[in-house]
């Protein structure tokens, strides 16, 4: 009703005392009041509330003094009221109040953010300064007092417009209700101050305008977010075209004033000052954006090349250590390139779980780190495999020891150990990747003459040899399985003892066999169902030969899951999707390949090309799909079509 009547003239001339002299300051005061009994009544931000409520409280008392002895600010009359006591106070309190909010409420923010706001701010503040105080300057006239006075007005809204522009861009320009309330007053009665002092200093004011309900309507707003529930603290994040908007335009707004004041000679010291800050603080805020993309490409670089659970460099970081190495190496300056992989850590991880698996990596790579520390760089290649390069010496031998032993940890019921492969550089090659084979070439050759190995190996020979004995002719076809499944592991990222386990599996197989009767296996023609379950319990009968031996037992798990297919439709268990082991699902790939592609008893060898289109065919459904593209990502693209409507996998399943 106020704004109707200073507006509309709502109620008559003669209502001019009720709502300037009655309403208005009612306005105010209970404005006031209700944001003190926020403060009190409610804990969180109290200090910032009672601030707030002060400031209001005193532009109120400010106001009444006006009304009651009919003065006005210092601008208007002339002379220093003391309203003009209480109407600084105002700004002080608020001041005050909004520092208070921002700290309570926008906690851990980045300096960036913070100069986003106080970029915008400035901005803002630049072109108010531009456009209000030079008419104010210059209108301007008293005693000394009286002319700081009316300067200090329009100064002081700026530094608020600077403060509350600030609160929106640290909010990362995500206000929510109670900032754009509390923006909303502020702007009010910035507005309603310069109007008023540029009226004042033009000799244009008049009483009872429409600036006259700006004040309470602010005072009103400010109740309303006192009242107004806030959100959660959050870490503010500013990611969109708002972090470059604000700063581009707040220096655009500063090099306009700067242009504009040079062209009218009107350019009043704050607007410079203002304009200048502007500037310096978008130079900071560029700065500030460089130094984080600095640090964001140094973390990126970082976190390519280590591996994040033992915080050594990975396979990346070693090649690139390693080809320097190969390019600066001399007879003066040799090199030299140890690989190492793991005994028994696959058991110990499936004995204790993957939890206590990563523990024992990262107290391993731990030791061996502080043996090279002196001598070189120790990294981890993923898996259980390990390196180091270091700088030849005729301590060698002593210092590869060292790292072998720190690679080694014992305990009730386990024991790791590790093989090795070393090569010397330049001696012994000078291409990082030739090096890096030769070592691998090392490392499994030294493996198999581990007493794990060897046992292992023995135990292997022997259920090899029983089955060839039986079966002369599916000798090749475990090899060529094996062969097979070797590089489509490789392809899938397996090393360590999981290819070892993997190559095992392949070759055994088939070993239950060998309780099959000749006359299922080698039958020409379809089996029947009785036949069918019979043949079906190979795998089951691996399983069991297998399990006999306790260093087979990783590769019993594999062999009985063989022959499951990924849609649940194989046997012995049915298995589905990833329930079917990684090594068991690769078995099945390639031992159907190698069955397509030679000759049986019941069925007659198909073309590779053709194979690997039944491989295609059947993705997804018989086979697992990133398996199948692993394996043709091994083999040459077949060249001939194969006909969609012929699946030769339909009989040859026996395998």
């Amino acid at each position: 009703m106020l704004e109707l009547h200073t507006t509309v003239g709502l109620g008559g001339r003669q209502l001019n005392g009720l709502f300037d002299g009655g309403v208005y300051n009612v306005l105010m005061f209970g404005a006031g009041f209700a944001v003190l009994a926020r403060a009190i009544s409610i804990k969180a931000q109290r200090p910032a509330w009672l601030m707030m409520g002060a400031g209001v409280l005193c532009w109120s008392l400010g106001e009444l003094y006006f009304t009651l002895f009919v003065e006005g600010p210092g601008a208007a009359s002339g002379t220093v009221s003391p309203a003009d006591a209480f109407y600084v106070a105002f700004y002080i309190c608020v001041y005050s109040a909004l520092m208070l909010l921002l700290g309570a409420h926008l906690r851990e923010l980045r300096i960036s953010i913070w100069l986003d706001g106080l970029i915008g701010g400035l901005g803002a503040a630049t072109v108010g300064a531009a456009i209000v105080l030079p008419p104010i300057v210059n209108g301007t006239h008293g005693s000394v007092d009286s002319v700081a006075v009316a300067l200090a007005y329009p100064i002081a809204d700026l530094l608020l417009l600077v403060l509350t522009i600030g609160a929106l861009g640290v909010t990362g320009w995500r206000p929510g209700r109670v900032w754009l309330l509390i923006a909303a007053s502020m702007l009010l009665t910035a507005v309603a101050d310069s109007t008023y002092l540029y009226q004042a200093a033009t000799s244009t004011y008049q009483a009872d305008t429409w600036i006259e309900g700006l004040w309470p309507a602010a005072a009103i707003l400010l109740a309303i977010a006192a009242w107004t529930p806030w959100p959660r603290p959050t870490r503010r994040r500013l990611e969109d075209w708002r972090l470059v908007s604000v700063p581009a335009a707040s220096l655009l707004a500063a090099l306009g004033v700067f242009i504009y004041g040079n062209l009218n000679d009107q350019l009043t010291l704050p607007a410079l000052l203002l304009a200048t800050a502007t500037v310096l603080a978008v130079s900071a805020r560029l700065m500030f954006t460089v130094r984080e993309n600095l640090a964001m490409l140094v973390g990126s670089r970082r976190l390519a090349l280590t591996d994040p659970l033992t915080g050594l460099g990975n396979r990346r970081q070693l090649m690139e250590d390693l080809e320097l190495a190969c390019r600066l190496s001399g007879a003066s300056e040799p090199w030299k390139l140890v690989l190492y992989d793991l005994n028994g850590f696959k058991r110990y991880n499936d004995t204790y779980g993957h939890p206590a698996g990563d523990a024992l990596l990262a107290r391993l790579s731990d030791k061996l780190s502080a043996v090279v520390a002196a001598h070189g760089t120790a990294y981890r290649m993923g898996g259980d495999e390990f390196c180091v390069l270091l700088r030849a010496s005729a301590a060698d031998d002593l210092l590869v020891t060292a790292t072998v032993a720190a690679l080694s940890e014992r305990g009730p019921g386990f024991s790791i150990g590790s093989a090795h492969g070393e090569v010397s550089i330049p001696a012994e090659g000078r291409d990082s990747a030739a090096v890096l084979q030769v070592a691998d070439q090392r490392l499994y050759a030294r493996k198999a003459q581990t007493r794990e190995g060897s046992a292992v190996l023995q135990l292997r020979d022997v259920l090899l040899q029983a089955f060839r004995e039986r079966y002369p002719d599916l000798q090749k076809h475990q090899r060529g399985v094996g062969a097979l499944v070797l590089a489509v592991g490789r392809q899938l990222g397996l090393d360590g003892e999981e290819l070892d386990v993997l190559a095992r599996a392949a070759e055994l197989h088939d070993v239950g066999k060998i309780a099959i009767p000749d006359a299922i296996l080698s039958k020409p023609g379809p089996l029947d169902a009785e036949e069918w379950r019979f043949m079906r319990r190979h795998t089951i009968l691996g399983e069991r030969i297998l399990m006999a031996a306790s260093a087979l037992r990783p590769v019993a798990r594999l062999v009985r899951s063989s022959h499951e297919r990924f849609d649940g439709g194989g046997y012995p268990d049915g298995l589905r999707g990833e329930e079917i082991p990684l090594g068991a699902r690769i078995i099945f790939v390639c031992d159907a390949y190698d069955a397509m592609t030679s000759n049986r008893a019941y069925s007659r060898a198909i073309a590779p090309a053709e194979a690997i289109q039944e491989l295609r065919a059947c993705a997804g459904t018989q086979f697992d799909a990133k398996v199948v593209e692993a394996f043709i990502a091994t083999q040459s693209e077949p060249s001939a079509n194969a006909d969609d409507g012929v699946h030769a996998l339909a009989f040859r399943q026996r395998d």
